[in-house]
């Protein structure tokens, strides 16, 4: 990249172009990223640019529903009969019938009133963020949440204060000093409901009650809970009619791709007809919104959360009993905390070379000083995959029962 860079620039730079090249200068070189082809090859390998297959132990596809047969068959179906692209906005020329019935099954198994389809989830929590807020409210938000909210506030004009991570006394007491100063403000607040990069997730129930206590509008991202968590994998979220949005992706248990907004029929029918989110964006594709279709049927008939997390317990209990620091969080997602960016480098090379494939979570995504190894645990890995793992971690550690 810097050969490349220092071309360009004997071209000829305006000041802007220098200015970014200093920036990029300025980047060590373990902390400059790199994209990477991985190709996939069977339910739980994928095959880099060179070399043999790597255990895939980074991704989201917690069920393992990207490469089931009635999932794939049902994108095929769709793209043999209308194509790849929708072609439109939903508003122009892009709404499908596929559309209309994930949307309407995907409430229904929520238990909400009406959902509405986004390309993605970072669009999805933009138009959450500011459908619900404007230069004239205040944002409470988890001090972890996912960036893609954090620029919903930005684009909102909304004031901004952080919360401590999952401390609910923490955000009761900024709570009750906004009402105390502007009881008419509108308050809006940000959490999920499975921390991504952490694996943790808050006591959603008495969130939600805390919210609804003090008239604050409830952004709740279940993107990483959907399929997993909560009664027959609906999240935590399931239930609680209070919270005002929902906000999902399709890309993660569900093995496809896009996202949603779950929520009564008054908010959805704000945003369609005020997000420039969902209004200046073509439609989602209709093979990935079949997939997904798909997907949810296949999840309503067989419910692996319960298996899934039992099996996460298994694997956090072995960590523990070799050494390591115990994840937190009860989900499929288990962070290895290492500490120093290097070393979380390092042991994501020595767990490449033992065939695993893992990701450092560095700075600016964690704190600094807290980088970690993201390990995901899917519904498809195959026995041994956990021996594996502590054996390239370290010296051998009994495992007992867990395959």
């Amino acid at each position: 990249m810097a050969n490349r860079v220092e071309g360009a620039l004997q071209a000829g730079a305006s000041s802007w172009q220098e200015e970014l090249h200093q920036a990029l200068a300025a980047i060590p070189a373990d902390g400059l990223r790199r994209l990477r082809s991985l190709s996939a090859r069977g339910a739980a390998r994928l095959t880099p640019d060179q070399g043999p297959p790597l255990l895939d132990l980074a991704s989201n596809d917690y069920l393992g529903l990207a490469q089931h047969d009635a999932v794939v068959a049902a994108a095929r179906q769709v793209m043999d009969e209308q194509g790849v692209g929708s072609g439109g906005s939903r508003l122009v020329s892009g709404t499908r019938p596929v559309h209309t019935a994930l949307e309407q099954q995907l409430a229904t198994w929520l238990g909400r009133e009406r959902a509405l389809l986004f390309p993605s989830g970072f669009q999805a929590n933009l138009a959450a963020v500011t459908a619900l807020a404007d230069r004239h409210s205040l944002v409470l938000a988890d001090r972890l949440i996912h960036h893609s909210l954090l620029m919903g506030v930005r684009a909102s004009g909304a004031q901004l204060r952080r919360f401590r991570h999952n401390d609910l006394s923490d955000l009761e007491r900024r709570l009750a000093g906004a009402r105390r100063i502007d009881p008419a403000q509108r308050l809006v607040v940000l959490s999920e409901s499975l921390y991504s990069m952490q694996g943790t997730s808050p006591a959603v129930a008495d969130l939600a009650a805390l919210c609804a206590a003090h008239g604050a509008a409830l952004v709740l991202d279940e993107a990483h809970a959907l399929g997993v968590l909560g009664q027959a994998g609906r999240g935590l979220g399931h239930g609680l009619p209070s919270i005002a949005l929902i906000s999902g992706t399709l890309g993660k248990a569900f093995g496809s791709g896009g996202a949603f907004l779950a929520g009564d029929e008054l908010t959805i029918e704000w945003l369609l007809q005020t997000s420039g989110a969902f209004r200046y964006t073509t439609a989602l594709a209709p093979p990935l919104a079949a997939a997904a279709l798909a997907a949810l049927d296949e999840i309503q008939q067989r419910d692996r959360g319960p298996a899934l997390l039992a099996r996460a317990q298994c694997w956090r209990q072995a960590l523990e009993a070799a050494g390591w620091p115990r994840p937190a969080g009860e989900g499929p997602i288990l962070p290895l905390l290492v500490g120093e960016d290097g070393a979380a480098l390092a042991l994501q090379a020595r767990l490449e070379a033992a065939g695993l494939l893992t990701v450092a979570i560095r700075p600016p995504t964690v704190p600094l000083g807290t980088a970690r190894l993201r390990l995901v645990l899917r519904h498809d890995l195959p026995r041994g995959s956990l021996p594996r793992l502590l054996q390239a971690l370290g010296p051998p550690s009994p495992v007992g029962p867990c395959k």
